[in-house]
């Protein structure tokens, strides 16, 4: 990477309440961007529409769509116009039965630069994800771009640091997390505040044991169960920002709208690595039963 600085810009919003206006307020969302000259966007998991998997139906399998396809095609427009690398999250239909959580990403073109299948997937109270995504099968592969090569990884996928790490292997220079997270309405504030502060401490442990900037950007609004059995989930925002020590470079907060804008200093991954030289003093002889799930 030859270029010092890159202005990045994360997109925090909320369901619009369809699709159509979610995808308005994206566009509003990236002509300000690149107005404040950012050069490279992350959205937010899931965009185009509500977070539906706080219950199991069939019926939401219409709102997947092909890659590439409608979705596809108003973004890659948008990132040609504007001149941006954009960073998007959708619903892929791979075939009838086949469908999986994708990352798009795309270099200041209509044409896709790369795509990222989500590899993790949850199936917990309101996050029954197991029952509309197949784990991804690219593996664990950055995407390159202008701006540099990108290690998108998605929600979930946050939690495994073997998923950051493997991305930084495979020479990662950022690592960005669109995220779709959030509390139960009627957990107490103090497992509220555990649960937020544990997102952000894992993943700022990522950026530190690799070395790299990393961006996370989240929902944020309340959106109810569909099946009423819930009490919904309010999505706690708090998109941030952090360098390769960690360092908060900027935070959104968690109850609105919002497009946080943040300046990397990419030469400091460099820097860093040679003060803290993790992948140097990594025992790779010595990690085989990270292969086994349990040491009975």
């Amino acid at each position: 990477m030859t270029r010092k600085t890159l202005k990045v810009a994360l997109l925090q919003e909320t369901h619009h309440g369809s699709r159509e206006a979610n995808l308005d307020a994206i566009e509003n969302g990236l002509r300000e961007a690149a107005a404040a000259g950012a050069e490279l966007v992350l959205l937010q998991e899931l965009h185009n529409g509500p977070y539906f998997c706080q219950h199991e139906s069939v019926e939401v399998f219409d709102q997947a769509e092909t890659i590439p396809g409608p979705a596809t095609a108003r973004l890659g427009t948008l990132a040609q116009e504007l001149q941006l690398v954009v960073v998007s999250s959708l619903f892929e239909r791979r075939t009838a039965g086949l469908y999986h959580n994708t990352a798009v990403v795309f270099d200041r073109s209509t044409a896709i630069a790369g795509i990222y299948r989500k590899m993790h997937i949850p199936d917990d109270p309101a996050f029954y994800e197991k029952f509309y995504f197949t784990p991804g099968d690219l593996g664990f592969e950055p995407i390159d771009t202008s701006v540099g090569r990108l290690g998108v990884l998605v929600c979930w996928d946050q939690w495994y640091p073997e998923a950051a790490r493997l991305m930084a292997l495979a020479g990662a220079e950022i690592l960005l997390y669109p995220t779709a997270i959030g509390w139960d309405p009627k957990d107490p504030q103090a497992e509220q505040d555990r649960q937020r502060d544990a997102w952000i401490t894992v993943q700022r442990g990522h950026a530190v044991a690799n070395g790299l900037p990393l961006l996370a950007c989240n929902r944020t609004g309340h959106e109810d169960d569909p099946s009423a059995v819930g009490a919904g989930i309010r999505f706690w925002g708090s998109s941030f920002a952090v360098g390769p020590q960690g360092e908060f470079l900027a935070q959104a907060g968690n109850d609105q709208r919002e497009l946080l804008l943040a300046e990397i200093d990419l030469a400091r991954s460099e820097q860093v690595r040679r003060i803290w030289p993790f992948l140097r003093d990594r025992r790779i002889d010595a990690y085989h039963d990270l292969l086994r799930r349990f040491r009975d």
